[in-house]
């Protein structure tokens, strides 16, 4: 947990340099225009949609019309966001994460070596597959959301599990050989997973959750990072000025 805070510490730390507003505020701007776009030219659709399908028909049937298109524009509206967001995500790990590393890699963590490999096409391919299942999974478990709290926990859990996936490996893609992502992984499979749920559940607050894709490209960065220093032996843990 302590490895979490500091990550999280170094972070909203970084927040002070104009250039990391500008690779966070970037996946929320994308994510804010694919909202609007999606809501202006397909929310009517979508909505019309559901309000054909089970269960809207039979609330319809039993004189809860209201109901029906209530829950159909939630449903909507519901869509949208986890669209945008999903976009932001993609966005943040494919386009953002890269640009995040070479300026950590160039400042805070400059004492580590690059050993692995920097490929933007594995790491595009990572975060898209990541995102496939990351889809399937959600409407597989959408019957699962009927049991009370069920539709709270199962999205929080499958972001997660998507930030991790997401963005783990491009963290240490650049800097990690094979065999130290390989143990990286395996000892840290369990904090790299509950720092994603951290971040899923700032994903849910307003307004700073149009934030939370990128910073959680930050923190996986700098937590990754910092495992590895750790693993190569360096012991480098403050958060003002940097010791190298």
């Amino acid at each position: 947990m302590t490895d979490i805070m500091l990550a999280l510490g170094r972070s909203f730390a970084d927040l002070r340099h104009g250039r990391v507003w500008l690779y966070v505020l970037t996946p929320a701007l994308f994510s804010l225009l694919l909202v609007a776009a999606l809501a202006l030219w397909a929310l009517g659709a979508f909505v019309q949609q559901l309000l054909g399908c089970p269960p809207m028909t039979w609330l319809a049937a039993w004189g809860w019309l209201w109901l029906a298109v209530f829950l159909a524009n939630l449903g909507g509206w519901m869509a949208i966001l986890a669209i945008a967001w999903l976009a932001a995500v993609l966005v943040a790990s494919v386009a953002i994460m890269p640009l995040m590393l070479k300026f950590l890699a160039a400042g805070q963590y400059r004492d580590l070596a690059p050993m692995g490999k920097d490929s933007f096409v594995a790491g595009a391919v990572n975060s898209v597959l990541a995102s496939l299942i990351f889809i399937v999974a959600w409407l597989l478990t959408i019957p699962l959301w009927l049991i009370p709290g069920f539709s709270l926990l199962i999205p929080l859990l499958l972001m997660a599990w998507l930030n991790r996936r997401a963005f783990a490996w491009d963290a240490l893609s650049m800097h990690a050989s094979e065999s130290e992502w390989a143990a990286l992984r395996q000892r840290h499979k369990g904090p790299l997973f509950l720092l994603g749920l951290v971040m899923a559940l700032l994903a849910h607050i307003p307004l700073v959750g149009l934030l939370a894709p990128a910073l959680t490209a930050l923190a996986f960065s700098h937590y990754s990072l910092e495992a590895l220093r750790q693993a190569r032996g360096g012991a480098i843990v403050s958060i003002e000025g940097e010791r190298v």
